[in-house]
């Protein structure tokens, strides 16, 4: 049967169990998008290019599948690249799909012609541009097999506008054709024997198994060998202070595991580590059956690491505002949590110094942060994939200022797809990641140019139709979250905090 290229993409990516397709239209994509009817593929249309990557990003860690996104070509797909960083470095199976310029125009001046591929690689487990509507399906099959296996990443793939408009007898890929393969887990004899040997063992993840389902795997482990594992999925590392005390144990630990982590910069490059620690890397989990098989002896180091990453300052417990405000960081996070407490509730973290308060102080069965990559503003394209993915749950986003303001319109998309989540932004009206930076290295005297308005971030989320709660002191910040929590649409919290710094945590 004779079809256009676009319903070939828009059936191949019904037919994969696509179930959402994060975009922004424009010229290139055009045809994709009448596609995307006979298909029955809902498309979400974002505000922003960036914002459909960053959506795409969190439904594929939330869900396990493929997150897609389709953009349009030249500024359009250039908007995008930037996310793609973010969720390459979290390890998200995301492909992204931009309309490209026309093949048959190439090198004569083409509307927004761009090296487009080219531009997405560095960001990318790989990235190319169809050359022939045949193989269109095949190369989509391709891409979210590769966005999937091994370790995940980001995939891209350019999609020519001449290519979508053409018509082609074409045969659809199967099913299958878009599972990458599945490899049984072995036993690592190196990694079992180096476990058992050690008196103090551990077990670093990295960002893949950062979800629910890696972390449920991971406690499974952890039952089983009472070897502690944990995830890293922080650019703070090992200052990461949702991790407590980690960096004394890591200079204790005598055998460690990097289980898809990096030694990377988060690790010190492996100056986090004793002299001497036997460090051995993996791209995964070890088998737990073969590590179930074995017996592991008793020992109290695994409560003595579960300690340490548990540690908070006792004073946080009763660590009051003053009345008139601004807010302690900690005691909003205080307030917050009895939100996440509810049954798949999702945290979504992002931002400088009010994300790392957010990430010390809450605990969700799902979490959604930012990553490794360092990036900031992804937190309501975030908690809009969340509400979209697990749409009876509790979903918070706590997000600063500064991040706020990338994608501010995003909370429009929120409101017209009916996605109920809560913002909770901490304003300090300030870039106060970077003021701390000024402040340590330069001295007050020269910390300048970061300055933000403190301004109603509620009112500008209810210019757009949502919910608006301004809080100034700490009584008005539960009342505030309870009817924010029951508006019944997406709810924005702005509350004033104080300018401080991240903690850092020493045993004293």
């Amino acid at each position: 049967m004779a079809l256009r290229g676009a319903d070939i993409v828009a059936r191949c990516l019904a037919r994969a169990g696509t179930r959402h397709v994060f975009a922004l239209s424009g010229n290139h994509v055009m045809p994709i998008f009448d596609a995307a009817l006979e298909a029955k593929l809902p498309l979400v249309h974002v505000r922003h290019e960036a914002a459909a990557v960053h959506m795409a990003d969190a439904w594929a860690r939330l869900t396990g599948e493929a997150g897609i996104a389709l953009v349009t070509g030249g500024p359009g797909h250039a908007n995008a690249v930037s996310a793609l960083y973010t969720a390459l470095a979290a390890e998200s199976p995301v492909v992204l799909l931009s309309g490209h310029a026309p093949l048959e125009e190439l090198g004569k001046g083409a509307f927004q012609e761009m090296a487009q591929a080219e531009m997405a690689a560095p960001a990318c487990k790989a990235a190319w541009t169809v050359r022939s509507g045949a193989t269109l399906g095949e190369d989509l099959a391709r891409a979210i097999r590769m966005a999937k296996a091994g370790r995940p990443g980001p995939v891209h793939l350019s999609l020519p506008s001449d290519l979508l408009e053409a018509k082609l007898d074409a045969q659809l890929p199967e099913q299958a054709d878009f599972l990458p393969e599945t490899i049984a887990p072995g036993a690592d004899e190196e990694v079992l024997d180096a476990l058992l040997k050690a008196r103090k063992p551990l077990v670093i993840a990295g960002p893949a198994l950062g979800n629910a389902r890696g972390r449920k795997l991971l406690e499974q482990f952890e039952h089983a060998t009472r070897v502690p594992a944990i995830v890293m999925e922080s650019p703070r590392g090992v200052n990461d202070p949702c991790l407590g005390l980690l960096a004394e144990v890591l200079a204790a630990a005598d055998a460690v595991v990097l289980a898809g982590k990096r030694r990377d910069f988060t690790l010190r490059f492996g100056a986090a580590f004793a002299k001497g620690c036997n460090v051995i890397e993996t791209e995964g989990v070890p088998d737990l059956g073969a590590m179930t098989a074995k017996t592991w002896p008793k020992s109290a180091w695994r409560d003595e690491v579960r300690s340490a990453i548990a540690y908070r300052p006792a004073q946080w417990k009763t660590l009051a505002s003053k009345p008139g405000g601004p807010l302690h960081p900690v005691e909003v996070g205080r307030a917050v949590q009895a939100l996440l407490d509810a049954p798949e509730a999702v945290l979504v973290a992002d931002g400088g110094e009010f994300g790392q308060w957010s990430q010390a102080t809450l605990s969700a069965p799902h979490r959604v942060i930012n990553g490794p990559a360092g990036s900031i503003g992804a937190a309501l394209p975030f908690a809009a994939a969340a509400k979209l993915a697990l749409p009876g749950s509790n979903v918070v986003a706590m997000l600063g200022d500064g991040t706020f303001g990338f994608h501010a319109a995003e909370i429009d998309t929120a409101v017209r797809c009916g996605l109920a989540y809560l913002a909770v932004v901490g304003n300090d009206a300030c870039w106060n990641a970077e003021y701390q930076i000024q402040l340590r290295s330069y001295g007050a005297a020269r910390a300048h140019g970061l300055d933000l308005l403190p301004t109603r971030y509620d009112r500008v989320a209810e210019g757009f139709g949502a919910h608006g709660e301004y809080v100034e002191r700490p009584a008005e910040l539960a009342p505030a979250l309870q009817r924010a929590a029951g508006a019944g649409r997406a709810a924005c919290v702005n509350v004033m905090i104080d300018r401080i710094p991240a903690p850092t945590f020493r045993r004293r």
